[in-house]
C-alpha cells in the first residue's frame, strides 16, 4: 500500500489555522467528511475516542490521528501542515505542525495497521519532514508525500 493509495491532492491542507488540538481535529474531521461522505460529527467523535486511549502525537512535531468508521469502504488519508505548531500532548511534549489523518473501514484489520506503518515510516524521514515544513503549496506537498521512496511499498 502506497501513500498515493490513501490521499489525493484534495486531501492536502497546506496551511491549517488551528490553535488547539481539539480545533485541529474538528477542522480535519470537517475536511475528512467532505472527502469521504461521512458525517462530520462521527469522524470527530472517532478521532476524539482514539485520543482518549492515548495521544497520536508521535513526536518530532508529528501527529497521526486515526480511527475506524463502519460506513467506509476503503482507507482515506488527509495531510495538514499547520500554520503554527500546536500543543498536541505528544509523547515528547513537543508541539505538532504536521498531521496525517487516517480513516479506515471497521473491517480493515491489517490494512489499517499497514497504512499506519507506511505513514509513520514516511514521517520518520527527517528530510521529508524538513521539505514538508518548508512548502506551502498543496501540489508540492502532495508530490513530497507520494513520491518519496518511503511512501511506496517495499
Amino acid at each position: 500500500m502506497d501513500i498515493a493509495d490513501l490521499i489525493t491532492p484534495a486531501a492536502v491542507i497546506p496551511n491549517l489555522r488551528a490553535t488547539s488540538k481539539k480545533q485541529a481535529l474538528q477542522d480535519l474531521a470537517k475536511k475528512a467528511a467532505e472527502l469521504t461522505g461521512q458525517n462530520e460529527r462521527a469522524v470527530f467523535d472517532v478521532l476524539l475516542e482514539r485520543e482518549r486511549l492515548g495521544t497520536t502525537g508521535v513526536g518530532n512535531g508529528i501527529a497521526i490521528p486515526h480511527g475506524k468508521l463502519p460506513a467506509l469502504t476503503r482507507l482515506y488519508g488527509l495531510f495538514a501542515r499547520l500554520e503554527r505548531p500546536i500543543h498536541f500532548e505528544s509523547i515528547d511534549e513537543q508541539p505538532v505542525d504536521l498531521i496525517f489523518l487516517l480513516l479506515a473501514p471497521e473491517s480493515a484489520g491489517a490494512d489499517h495497521l499497514k497504512a499506519l506503518a507506511r505513514v509513520s515510516r514516511l514521517l520518520r524521514d527527517k528530510g521529508v519532514c524538513e521539505k514538508l515544513r518548508g512548502t506551502e503549496n498543496s501540489e508540492a506537498l502532495f508530490a513530497l508525500l507520494t513520491e518519496s521512496p518511503a511512501s511506496r511499498a517495499a
